[in-house]
């Protein structure tokens, strides 16, 4: 193959100072042009003869990405793919890291065992198969999880989705507890399945407005269903506000002062201690000794006094959790849509939490990898009658506060479930249904994210629109259709985004060679018969027509307010800034050839700057390039000004002169002159004092 490069040389009219002064007399008589100045390019480097070739490696697809990455894995990298853990358990600091470690599984076990209990009431499942989702979960993710400060176990969201899905059954029957725990089976195997695709962007798509309007909308659902155990009587479960106000309206001739009392009170004790260790550093042990010391006072309190009007736990099954395989199979399909969205929630509360302390304590976190440890701590909990599990919010948030440094915290954890379940359950018939209402109420309490909605109304009227919208429809429509919702209003906003990009005219800023907006920057200014366009998104087939439309009127609608250069009466070259493109498809590319096309019939040119080399190939391959003129590409939007001006210049047989004095004369056209010297030096590429030297305007290759 040979390759052939072109010298090209393109000059336009420009008249030095000295020039001008000398010549007064016949400048006002003649308007002959003198010598022209050369015009300095950068060398557009164009890949016509790599258009047919196979695609280089900045143009593979991720899944030959992948592919190659695996072949590049050694015996170490794979143990660390499948067992996370490895990682920190061949450089663990014994010395630095032990007693960190220990402590702070220690307090949030001591956190995990009484909320454990809190929220599988809140499921309508017995306390018992909370302990066991806070078990065997617990030790399975600190082997498979990669966040070493996550807390897993379960939390109040998913609960609240695994009692609004099972609402149908009698939650005190045993095929209640077997399709919670097969709902565990179910989202393990998706979020296994997720990660291993590597499908974990698709969250991306919800937006943390979304997240915010839900989550808040929740925390007042899950509130009003532990009113049961405070008012000391029965209220309908629901996942909607409305039925759930008027069941307690209802029964409010039943209502009991010493249940309401006790819960009132011991709810007042562990906001006050969340709330000293969160503002005092002295006082920092106390946020996650809230939990335990409800139910102690609560415990204590009952043991003294004997009250009988106040509901207790009752009866808690002693010893570690059976080995059992899920069952009731049947059931499979109906619960695929509750799955899915119990795996969104948990991924959305999960993988942001490790994120956010991943960054905090300085090592990377692989989203997809961390649905799979997630998955493998659902499936194995499944086995030994869990119900779904996730990260929870509080107890990380206590876990890296107390200093856990890697997943021998989660472990600890661990061993103070177990050993509350083998030694400690006697102790928990005695503790007040009102207490464990109390814990979930003090931990719903920080999911009302208020300040996100003033912020989003501050800053972005949009996304406080979604946060308005899915906070409303989950309160009044039920948990699905409000997270269906949000989803579908934040793929709306996405799709109309992408379908109508930014467009923006450019403008020279004056004395450099940078072009920007003209909206953003007035002060920039246009040139007569040219149209500069920056489109800022991929073009695809969702926004060709929107594009072209804008285009056009770009041609016809520009601020003559600061134009430059040559008088002409219509547009003669479109130069397209494509920096910001990163892809074009087959639906864009026969867009562009119709927009020549049309623009070709009306003698305009189009003239494409700075492509990048994948946009580029693209759109050399559907010969669109050749179509247009390898010779009309350039570096710089400043290259293909200089190029168009020159050939405007050329077409234009010039103004005419003013009828004036050749005194006059000089003195306006000599001060304009000097005032856009340095700009005009600028528009070159060259310094004032410099010698212009002719460099190659375009490289050809050729076969």
């Amino acid at each position: 193959m040979c390759v052939v490069w072109v010298r090209m040389e393109i000059t336009y009219a420009s008249s030095s100072v000295s020039d001008l002064v000398g010549s007064v007399s016949s400048m006002a008589r003649t308007s002959t042009p003198a010598p022209p100045r050369a015009v300095k390019v950068i060398p557009f480097q164009h890949p016509y003869a790599a258009a047919d070739t196979t695609p280089t490696s900045s143009s593979t697809t991720p899944f030959s990405r992948w592919r190659t990455k695996v072949k590049r894995m050694k015996t170490v990298d794979w143990i660390d793919f499948f067992l996370p853990c490895s990682r920190w358990i061949r450089t663990y600091n014994w010395r630095g890291n032990l007693q960190p470690d220990v402590i702070a599984g220690v307090t949030v076990g001591i956190m995990l065992v009484p909320q454990s209990m809190s929220y599988a009431k809140l499921a309508g499942l017995q306390p018992i198969y909370g302990l066991y989702t806070g078990l065997v979960p617990v030790f399975v993710y600190a082997i498979f999880g990669s966040s070493r400060q996550l807390a897993v176990g379960p939390v109040a969201l998913v609960s609240l989705l695994v009692s609004n899905v099972l609402g149908n059954f009698d939650s005190s029957a045993e095929l209640y507890t077997e399709l919670a725990i097969l709902l565990s089976l179910m989202v393990g195997i998706l979020e296994c399945t997720m990660g291993l695709l590597r499908l974990g962007w698709l969250i991306r798509f919800i937006s943390r407005a979304v997240i915010s309007g839900f989550t808040t909308a929740s925390a007042f659902v899950i509130g009003l269903s532990q009113a049961k155990d405070f008012l000391g009587y029965n209220v309908d479960r629901s996942s909607k506000i409305i039925p759930l106000v008027k069941s307690i309206i209802a029964g409010a001739d039943k209502f009991s002062w010493p249940p309401f009392v006790m819960g009132s009170s011991i709810l007042a004790i562990i906001l006050t201690m969340k709330h000293l260790g969160k503002t005092r550093k002295n006082f920092r042990f106390l946020r996650a000794g809230g939990p335990l010391t409800a139910v102690v006072l609560g415990t204590a309190f009952v043991k003294i006094f004997h009250p009988s009007s106040i509901t207790l736990v009752g009866d808690i099954p002693q010893g570690l959790p059976p080995f059992s395989v899920p069952k009731e199979f049947s059931h499979f399909k109906s619960l695929i849509p509750t799955s899915l969205l119990i795996t969104g929630v948990a991924i959305l509360e999960s993988v942001g939490i490790a994120k956010a302390l991943a960054a905090k304590n300085g090592y990377e976190l692989d989203s997809n990898q961390e649905l799979f440890g997630l998955g493998v701590a659902n499936i194995c909990g499944s086995f030994f009658s869990a119900y779904p599990s996730t990260g929870s919010f509080s107890r990380s948030a206590v876990n890296h506060e107390s200093g856990a440094k890697t997943g021998l915290s989660g472990i600890i954890m661990g061993i103070i479930m177990a050993c509350a379940l083998l030694f400690m359950t006697p102790l928990f018939e005695y503790i007040p249904q009102c207490a464990l209402a109390a814990i979930v109420i003090s931990a719903v309490i920080g999911l009302v994210d208020y300040e996100e909605a003033i912020l989003l109304w501050k800053v972005d009227k949009k996304d406080f629109f979604l946060w308005s919208v899915t906070g409303a429809t989950t309160l009044f429509l039920g948990i699905e259709i409000g997270v269906l919702v949000g989803v579908g209003f934040s793929l709306a906003f996405v799709i109309h985004e992408s379908a109508n990009p930014h467009i923006a005219v450019l403008g020279r800023l004056p004395g450099t060679t940078v072009y920007r907006n003209i909206q953003q920057y007035p002060e920039a200014y246009t040139y007569n018969g040219i149209v500069i366009v920056r489109i800022d998104a991929p073009i695809y087939f969702a926004n060709t027509s929107y594009i072209k439309d804008r285009l056009r009127e770009y041609e016809l609608e520009v601020d003559q307010s600061s134009k430059r250069g040559p008088e002409v009466e219509r547009i003669y070259f479109v130069i397209l800034e494509m920096a910001p493109v990163t892809y074009v498809d087959s639906s864009a590319v026969q867009a562009l050839k119709e927009l020549y096309e049309e623009y070709n019939s009306r003698d305009i040119q189009i003239a494409i700057a700075n492509p990048n080399k994948q946009v580029l190939l693209t759109l050399a391959k559907s010969g669109f390039i050749e179509q247009v003129g390898k010779e009309w590409c350039f570096v710089r939007v400043h290259d293909a000004l200089q190029v168009c001006l020159q050939h405007v210049s050329n077409s234009n047989n010039g103004p005419k002169l003013p009828e004036l004095s050749p005194s006059r004369f000089l003195e306006r056209l000599g001060t304009k002159r000097r005032e856009d010297l340095s700009a005009s030096v600028m528009e070159s590429g060259e310094r004032e004092d410099s010698n212009p030297q002719t460099e190659p305007l375009l490289s050809r290759k050729s076969h």
